[in-house]
């Protein structure tokens, strides 16, 4: 009887073993919580207007997939790791990423730019963002390793606000501006009017979202894949997007 019960041990420790072995082909999918984009759920994937079309794409293309709500840095670290299977979703395409990212076709496309102030900056009336960022003492609030788009990046870098830096998520970034420890940050249209219709209004009531004539049109948003995600994945997730 015990070489009987010791094979049907293994031959259960086998059955269950499949789905972990199954897994090493899921690709992980990345976001952070970030309304209107990505929300998460607790039982299932996120949703938004980046995480929708996302999901969408993957699970028509038929692409298994593990989805792990992590902070932006740990985002990026997995996908230069060209080891790993990864994602990240609703990522600007920008030239130095290209050396370790692939990119899907976009899923989403930005309404506009807009500055996300404080009053007091607000009260400055500054009538172009060009203006607005040649002063010195302005405290432009960033995400770190963010990009903004190629225009606003150059923008910061030719101009030379004060730049802070920020590895919190949105709604600490935007507790900052409301009690003035920096002045404004970039944000969507989208993203804008998502944080003045649900943010506390202790804070929104000293925030102002000013448009600005020479604020760059709204950018493309990518699935964001590492080396190590195979061409065809991408393929099938182009083939599988519907966005144009």
């Amino acid at each position: 009887m015990m070489p009987l019960r010791r094979a049907a041990l293994i031959a259960a420790a086998c059955l269950f073993a499949t789905p972990a072995v199954a897994d090493d082909d899921a690709i992980t999918v990345t976001y952070s919580e970030r309304p209107p984009y990505m929300m998460a759920h607790a039982d299932g994937p996120p949703s938004g207007l980046t995480a929708t079309p996302a999901v969408q794409a993957f699970q028509t293309a038929g692409v298994r997939t593990v989805w792990r709500n992590l902070p932006t840095n740990r985002q990026l670290m997995m996908i230069k790791d060209p080891k790993q299977r990864a994602c990240a979703v609703g990522w600007f395409r920008v030239e130095e990423r290209e050396g370790y990212a692939k990119y899907t076709k976009p899923i989403y496309r930005d309404k506009e730019w807009l500055v996300l102030a404080n009053t007091a900056l607000a009260a400055r009336s500054d009538a172009t963002l060009d203006a607005l960022l040649r002063h010195a003492e302005t405290r432009v609030l960033v995400k770190d390793n963010y990009s903004y788009g190629a225009e606003l990046d150059k923008l910061l870098r030719e101009l030379h606000p004060t730049i802070a830096i920020s590895t919190s998520p949105t709604s600490k970034m935007v507790q900052s501006i409301s009690k003035g420890m920096v002045d404004m940050m970039f944000v969507s249209e989208e993203e804008g009017n998502y944080i003045m219709a649900h943010h506390d209004g202790e804070q929104t009531r000293n925030l102002r979202l000013l448009r600005f004539k020479d604020m760059p049109h709204g950018t493309e948003r990518y699935i964001m894949c590492g080396k190590g995600v195979p061409d065809d994945v991408i393929a099938r997730l182009n083939k599988a997007i519907t966005f144009k």
